[in-house]
């Protein structure tokens, strides 16, 4: 990071944001500054020689203490844990004008905070990069020559996102695991940086032979597999897709079955569970979730039921103070301009409830239309369902079955083992029926506004006459 820049112009303060304080210290050598750093415990130290200078370890007596000097950069760390006290802020306050004409600049150096009103318009937050692909190349080649084993170029790919100390840990973790750099184990470590947030959850991909039909969906996702392959740099990389559809069909079954196609972590993202209670914790929360997304990279993210979590957004003034807005603003400006390379899947069921600008085009790279079962999905769906629950059922249901959702056909399944299959076939009203002008408005609005997910029924001599007529 390069900030002689600020300290020539005379910026008195400074926010480096970042989890890496000592890596961040240690990389930034202003030339023509005195570079000095301060903790708690030890005081000031200088940070070349590494021996403290001055044991001054009251906070506010390190501000005074910086006012004295001059051409002097200061790093603080853990310093937001005092910035809440009047008597800093009041310290600060009190000394930027004397280390603007000194020429010193204190840098605060530590995880995103919320400055205080009162001296935040002194500070401009500058952003400290997680390793780039060569530092952890570096960092894995100096692990392979002890070990005298091959570097690993794949495994150096699954640790991006990853702090120094993270990547370094997790390859160590990989050779005493297995031996050798695993990218599997490098992304089972790298899972820690998603359950340590509390924000988000992974979930299990299933198998594609898991999901009965919806074959244009599977083939749309398997021909961009190599718009993600590290090596592409012509095909644009699909960035989110949206499942529109009846309950019950396979929709959040097929984001798990994409996970699964690309073989990549899913995680879910569960935007009503970010809401909190204090002001702005919400929209915090929101940041902190996409940009633990951006970090780990290389993983599809399901979002189900997403009109039911921004159903409120044009309301969002007058009932939560506009946080739903706020939340759903931040979301589709991330989704828009993220660079890492992840997947969006998001489902709906109605989608009269989601805003206008969640639908303007660009927003998503494709919208399927996930119908009722066919034929020859009822078929696939039914055979899955016999090897899952070792039942029974005749393959001549696909026919008796028209208006059943997959989820139907598998309660059928489960209450045959219980009740027998005529009885469990005659318990079980299908929602097709019990929400037919619902379903049929969907279907109709669909027609022209959206892909086909489901396998087209093969056409049949008799079938065609029947359209010809």
């Amino acid at each position: 990071m390069e900030i002689t820049p600020y300290l020539k112009a005379g910026y008195p303060a400074l926010f480096i944001s970042t989890l890496e304080p000592h890596r961040a210290i240690e990389s930034i050598r202003p030339d023509g500054w005195k570079t000095l750093k301060w903790d708690c415990l030890r005081g000031i130290v200088d940070c070349q020689a590494e021996q403290t200078i001055d044991f001054v370890k009251d906070p506010l007596d390190a501000l005074q203490w910086l006012a004295k000097q001059s051409e002097t950069l200061l790093f603080v760390s853990n310093f937001h844990y005092f910035i809440e006290s009047v008597e800093i802020v009041q310290g600060i306050q009190n000394n930027i004008p004397n280390w603007k004409a000194n020429g010193c600049c204190l840098a605060m150096v530590g995880p995103a905070v919320q400055l205080p009103t009162e001296i935040s318009t002194y500070f401009t937050i500058l952003d400290f990069c997680l390793p780039s692909r060569s530092e952890l190349l570096k960092i894995q080649t100096d692990l392979a020559e002890n070990v005298g084993l091959p570097v690993c170029y794949e495994s150096v790919d699954a640790a991006l996102g990853l702090t120094e100390f993270e990547a370094e840990t997790a390859f160590a973790f990989s050779l005493v695991q297995e031996k050798r750099f695993s990218p599997g184990v490098i992304v089972q470590q790298k899972r820690q940086m998603i359950r340590r947030t509390g924000l988000m959850e992974f979930w299990p991909p299933v198998p594609i032979a898991s999901v009965g039909g919806l074959n244009q969906l599977k083939t749309y996702i398997e021909n961009r597999i190599a718009a993600f392959h590290p090596d592409n740099v012509t095909l644009p990389n699909p960035k989110a897709i949206l499942l529109l559809g009846i309950q019950g069909t396979g929709k959040s079954l097929s984001c798990k079955a994409t996970a699964s196609i690309l073989n990549w972590p899913l995680i879910r993202l569960d935007i009503s569970a970010l809401k909190g209670s204090l002001v702005g914790e919400s929209e915090r929360r929101m940041r902190q979730a996409t940009a633990t997304i951006d970090a780990f990279g290389r993983a599809v993210v399901w979002l189900d039921e997403i009109d039911k979590v921004f159903a409120g957004v044009k309301s969002s003034g007058n009932t939560d103070g506009g946080t739903t807005a706020g939340m759903f603003g931040h979301f589709l400006t991330w989704m828009q301009e993220t660079t890492s390379p992840i997947l969006v899947m998001a489902t709906a069921n109605n989608i009269s409830a989601l805003p206008p600008e969640f639908m303007r085009t660009g927003r998503f790279d494709a919208l399927f239309f996930v119908d009722l079962p066919t034929a020859s999905e009822r078929l696939e769906i039914i055979q899955i369902m016999n090897r899952k629950y070792h039942t029974a059922i005749p393959e001549d249901y696909a026919e008796k079955l028209i208006g059943w959702t997959g989820a139907e056909i598998e309660q059928l399944a489960k209450d045959s083992l219980f009740d027998g299959l005529e009885t469990a076939y005659a318990n079980i009203v299908p929602l097709s029926k019990t929400m037919k002008e619902d379903i049929t408005a969907l279907q109709e609005w669909a027609t022209s506004r959206a892909r086909k997910a489901n396998t087209a029924d093969p056409v049949t001599k008799n079938k065609l006459a029947r359209r010809i007529k």
